[in-house]
Order: structure tokens, then C-alpha cells, then sequence
């Protein structure tokens, strides 16, 4: 069996075992993504014969979530352990809960509550990394450490002199980036397909991605893009998606560069569920490669635009904030020099 079967075989197991588990809403009913995930466990243990499009490709077509609170690495105390136990599943949801209703601290402006995210819940694994076998991400090259120490010392001094010192997401120009890591809501892709073309489109940010299926070379080296640019190709049932070519401002949230390769395999494995899994290399950051694996569940609802440029607000408010600091450490400096 290969390693990304074997994979497969301890996701879907542990979240089977967690299935039972999932926290209730107010109004009494699962939250979205974990209703979806229900229904997507039910669905492997009935008969199911890959469905294809008109043109005879394996039809992945539809509304798929990659909602989880299984973090992206194994925490420290759980070392050891890929599965959680039913009774841990079960406490990690309810933390999950108290942590978003928990009223803001002091000065905290707060955030949303659970009423607005839909983060699903514990695949029941005690990571998405698969591979290392520890869970966690691999050790970074020295070079890669020191770029990250410099930009963050940079930060420090300089977190808003103007919208370049601020994030993609501030920006309104990507979220979850290519591949995804799950967040507090938003955590889903649409797929379209046609003959030799299929496009993903990511909610947050309303990001569409077309992924060539005719065997077309890559861009040019001197072509970068915030998501990269993918070519995709068929082996068995699975859609391999090879993306290359990003630019050296994407702040990938697994932390990547312009160097990262990333390989996505998207396999149907019942009418409700994508096994999705993706292996990330970047030798310029990372010292070995690394692969993640998120079930896919299937969801009934419709993708509305998420039109984050037109009420960003927050890019004003950042920026306006940080001049009124200055403007305050100014005045003080200005009183302390008088005494």
C-alpha cells in the first residue's frame, strides 16, 4: 500500500471514530461543515462507482469543505500520537467553543463568536501533516531562519509605514493561498470542470484558479503570481496539480517562497468526499519536504462573492492607527526632551 493510501486509511479511520462527537449548535443542529463531514463519513460505507463528466474524466464537480480544527502540526504534548482519543475529540470541541465566545480581553476590540464560525471540527488525527511521521513541519534552513528573524525584526519597527508593510490578507489580495490551510470559516472550494480545464475557485477572497489539463509547460521562470500557476494532469482517478512559479511576496501560510512546489492529488472516494492531500517542497526554506491530508466532505450550499475590497476598512484603520502612534510617541518625546 502506498504511503498516500496509508494516509488516507488514518484520517478516514480517525475521523470515523469521531463522528458521534460533533458540538450542536443553539438552534440544535451541527454547524455546516461538520454536518457536511456527517454526512461525507456515512457516505463511505455505501456502494459508490466513480462518477465521470460527459468527456469521461472522474467527475469532481461541486461545493467542498477543507474545514478543520486539526491544526497544520502535532502540538508538543501529543508527541507520539497521531489519533486522538473519542473523549479528546470531544473536549478539544468544546475548548474550540469557549475559546470564540469568550468575551474580548481589556482594549481587545474582540472578534466573531461561534454564531459566525464554521470551522468544522478534529479530523481526529492530532495533525494534517502526514508526513514527517511527528507531525510537525521540517526544520528550516539556516538561511531560510535568518530571512524570517530579519523580516520579523523589521515588522517590529515598521508593522504600517504603508499597505506594503501589511499582509496579503489586509491587502485583500489572498487568503488561504495555494494549497490551503484551514481558518475560521470560508474553507471551501468549488470545482468546475471542462474538456482539458478545471478550475477551482477558493471562497475567501473569491480566488479562481484554472488548472490546464492538455499537458501545456508551465510559464516562464520570470512569471510569478500570487497563487502560482498550476497544470494538473490524471493519474487513475486522481487529479494531480503540480503548482509552480510564485511570487516572492506570497506569505504562504505554511510558509513558503518563490522556491515552494506544491503537489495536490484530489481523489472522489464516495458521492460526499475528496481524499485531498498535497506534499509541499522548498529547499531554500525547508530541509526535506512535507505532505498534508484534509478529507474533503461535500456541501449542499452555494458560494456567494466574497467581496473583500469593497469593505476594507480595516486597511484605513491600520494605517490611520499607526500615524496616530507616531504622532503620540512624537509628543512624548517632544515633553520628555523639555523637562
Amino acid at each position: 500500500m502506498s504511503h498516500r493510501c496509508l494516509a488516507l486509511v488514518g484520517v478516514l479511520a480517525a475521523v470515523i471514530a469521531a463522528v458521534s462527537l460533533v458540538p450542536v449548535s443553539v438552534a440544535g443542529q451541527a454547524p455546516p461543515a461538520a454536518a457536511a463531514l456527517d454526512r461525507a463519513m456515512k457516505s463511505l460505507s455505501q456502494p459508490w462507482t466513480q462518477t465521470r463528466t460527459a468527456w469521461g474524466d472522474p467527475d469532481l464537480q461541486g461545493v467542498w469543505s477543507y474545514a478543520t480544527t486539526t491544526p497544520l502540526q502535532r502540538p508538543d504534548a501529543l508527541a507520539g500520537k497521531d489519533v486522538l482519543t473519542d473523549a479528546e475529540v470531544e473536549e478539544l470541541a468544546a475548548q474550540t467553543a469557549s475559546r470564540q465566545d469568550a468575551p474580548p480581553r481589556k482594549g481587545d476590540v474582540g472578534a466573531y463568536n461561534n454564531f459566525w464560525f464554521d470551522r468544522g471540527r478534529s479530523t481526529g488525527r492530532t495533525s494534517l501533516i502526514v508526513d514527517p511521521p511527528d507531525g510537525k513541519l521540517p526544520a528550516m534552513t539556516p538561511e531560510a531562519q535568518k530571512a524570517r528573524a530579519a523580516r520579523a525584526a523589521y515588522l517590529r519597527e515598521h508593522p504600517a509605514d504603508s499597505y506594503l508593510d501589511r499582509t496579503p490578507t489586509d491587502r485583500c489580495i489572498m487568503y488561504h493561498g495555494v494549497p490551503p490551510l484551514p481558518s475560521g470559516y470560508s474553507n471551501t472550494y468549488q470545482i468546475f470542470q471542462t474538456p482539458g480545464l478545471v478550475a477551482i475557485l477558493d471562497e475567501e477572497i473569491h480566488h479562481v484558479r484554472l488548472v490546464p489539463l492538455n499537458g501545456r509547460p508551465h510559464l516562464s521562470q520570470n512569471i510569478r503570481r500570487w497563487n502560482g500557476d498550476s497544470r494538473g494532469h490524471w493519474e487513475g482517478n486522481t487529479l494531480v496539480v503540480e503548482t509552480t512559479n510564485f511570487n516572492d511576496k506570497t506569505a504562504l501560510r505554511y510558509g513558503g517562497s518563490s522556491n515552494t512546489r506544491a503537489v495536490e492529488r484530489f481523489k472522489r472516494v464516495s458521492a460526499d468526499m475528496i481524499d485531498y492531500q498535497y506534499t509541499i517542497t522548498d529547499p531554500t526554506v525547508y530541509t526535506k519536504p512535507f505532505t498534508v491530508a484534509i478529507p474533503m466532505p461535500r456541501r449542499d450550499d452555494r458560494i456567494y462573492e466574497y467581496a473583500c475590497h469593497e469593505g476594507n476598512h480595516a486597511m484605513v484603520g491600520i494605517l490611520s492607527g499607526a500615524r496616530a502612534d507616531e504622532k503620540a510617541a512624537e509628543e512624548a518625546a517632544k515633553k520628555g526632551s523639555s523637562r
